[in-house]
């Protein structure tokens, strides 16, 4: 009977450390889809060499990311956004995803080694500590932001480089800061039911080059879109026209950079023309229009 065990358990191992990491389908994941809206992430998108993170913390899916290995950058990350007070939690070390670099390690984000020169093992597949560290003019910015969170271990995963791209100084602290408050006081006080947030960017050829290569893409535009299909319908119909869904995009410079709101067929005819995507791109299944 003992022998019967541990050949089951040598045959079930494999599925069970696949749950999450780098995997080729965010449905294949447990609990993982639980980020997107009806379990369905944003369509469209062409880049075969793009990498699905299930953004794995403590064993725990957290929230999912499109990566671009060649840029270095993610495309996308979407979440759950969780009620809270907007504090930001920065007295935790910044992580990478293991599987970028090798499909048989952890499955969970981990800390980068204290040691720079054992970066040099997965710097390929993402950006590593150093690529930020002499760019004064760039900061480190969440697609999933740690503001848009409230239990400590969702808000610690949040900082993990496969989560981050490089903003403006001015843009980061300035317009997309201010966006990202009004986003949180806007479905704290009006979304009654869950709210799935996606985040991402566009390209446009620029970089962060480090000992004369180009490491680490630097978006041109910066986007969000919300969908909470239960809304209060009695909120004043100036935030009301705005549910159940709507989008935002920013140009990512030190000028002309504030955030421009509006529906959400405006902004992904605003992203088609400047992503990788074909004529069916879509963030949201069913464009967040619930089941009637």
């Amino acid at each position: 009977m003992a022998s019967r065990l541990a050949v089951w358990l040598l045959w079930a191992l494999p599925w069970c450390c696949a749950q999450a990491g780098v995997v080729s389908d965010f449905n294949q994941a447990e609990r993982c889809k639980d980020s997107l809206y009806k379990g369905t992430p944003p369509r469209g998108y062409f880049g075969g060499s793009y990498k699905k993170i299930c953004q794995r913390y403590e064993d725990k899916p957290r929230y999912v990311t499109l990566y671009d290995p060649r840029r270095r950058i993610p495309v996308y990350s979407a979440y759950v956004f969780k009620k809270s007070d907007g504090e930001k939690k920065v007295d935790f070390p910044w992580m990478f995803e293991p599987q970028l670099a090798s499909e048989k390690s952890s499955s969970n984000m981990e800390p980068f080694p204290q040691s720079s020169s054992m970066h040099m093992n997965f710097e390929e597949t993402q950006a590593v500590l150093d690529d930020y560290s002499d760019v004064v003019q760039y900061e480190r910015a969440q697609l999933n932001p740690d503001e848009h969170q409230a239990d400590p271990p969702d808000k610690v995963s949040t900082y993990t480089l496969t989560n981050v791209v490089p903003h403006i100084r001015e843009f980061n602290t300035g317009p997309w800061s201010r966006h990202l408050d009004l986003l949180r006081k806007r479905l704290n006080n009006f979304c009654r039911g869950t709210a799935y947030v996606v985040s991402g960017v566009t390209t446009s050829g620029h970089t962060i080059r480090r000992n004369n290569q180009e490491r680490v893409a630097v978006p041109e535009y910066v986007w969000s879109a919300y969908c909470c299909p239960d809304f209060d319908q009695n909120a004043p119909f100036f935030e009301r026209y705005k549910f159940p869904v709507f989008g935002a995009y920013g140009l990512n410079d030190r000028v002309n950079n504030h955030m421009v709101e509006m529906p959400l067929k405006n902004l992904e005819k605003f992203l088609k023309s400047r992503l990788e995507v074909d004529k069916n791109f879509q963030i949201f299944y069913n464009d967040c229009v619930g089941d009637s």
